[in-house]
């Protein structure tokens, strides 16, 4: 995947993100938008999977923690053709298959059904060790919050995960620095992030998680790694790609307005 296809694929899946919460009248834009780089890196590069066959054994798996940035993973599946793109319009309605938070039963590429903050990383590990155990070479890949990693569980998770050695598990963490109150620093203060995962005996990397180059190599890094678990912390902007929405933490769970709508996908397209 070239750079001018990358900033096409995320372009389209930005307008998309916007579109659907704007028809919804409710979501997570803000988050959505700070994944999609990484996201698309992933599924459109980097991971091994059949769209038409999802639940094929030997596929990588990958688990939103930050269950609520839904329609950021949604747009992607979507784009990569898991389901048709209308499908999108239809977010949070009675009888979809798209829900609020991702849904493993219902929704075509969803690996975890999540939305309770901080099990993400928990199960990756059941879904890592259960690889190594039945000798398959399959890699997963969790994307949690920067405001998630104040959860208790999330550092159980992180401790076990080096305890067994599995470094068939990469973590992201999307460090965009705000979480739905207000900023990381003010509300519980998580750093420093790098240090404490290396002590807790992980491989860490810190990326610009807008940066096609730097996400990629960082992914392939991480497949050569042996021996530890692997989490790239990867600065982002909340509500990316949007003037209004970036750094505005009042953008976390609100949907724009038509007026709004029309102005962001403007933006986005270049054509504001």
């Amino acid at each position: 995947m070239d750079l001018l296809e990358f900033r096409k694929i995320t372009q389209q899946i930005r307008v998309n993100i916007i579109e659907m919460v704007a028809a919804a009248g409710t979501g997570h834009p803000g988050g959505s938008l700070s994944i999609v780089d990484i996201l698309t890196v992933l599924y459109f590069d980097k991971m091994r999977l059949r769209v038409e066959e999802p639940k094929w054994e030997e596929r990588d798996r990958f688990i939103l923690s930050k269950g609520h940035a839904a329609p950021g993973l949604y747009a992607v599946l979507a784009e990569r053709g898991f389901f048709p793109k209308k499908t999108l319009m239809t977010l949070r309605k009675f009888n979809s298959i798209l829900q609020g938070h991702p849904d493993m039963k219902n929704t075509p590429g969803v690996d975890m059904s999540s939305g309770s903050l901080g099990q993400g990383l928990s199960v990756a590990n059941g879904m890592a060790l259960s690889g190594k155990l039945d000798a398959k070479d399959y890699r997963v890949y969790v994307m949690v919050g920067d405001g998630e990693i104040q959860e208790g569980q999330i550092w159980e998770a992180i401790m076990t995960a080096a305890h067994y050695k599995l470094d068939n598990v990469t973590m992201f963490v999307d460090h965009n620095g705000l979480q739905i109150n207000g900023p990381n620093d003010r509300v519980m203060g998580i750093k420093p992030i790098k240090e404490k995962l290396l002590a807790f005996g992980w491989y860490v990397m810190e990326i610009d998680g807008h940066t096609m180059q730097e996400i990629s190599e960082a992914i392939d890094k991480a497949k050569m790694l042996k021996g530890k678990p692997t989490a790239i912390i990867a600065k982002t902007v909340k509500g990316k790609g949007v003037s209004f929405m970036e750094n505005q933490v009042d953008w976390h769970g609100v949907a724009p307005n038509q007026e709004q709508k029309h102005q962001a996908i403007a933006e986005l397209e270049g054509t504001l």
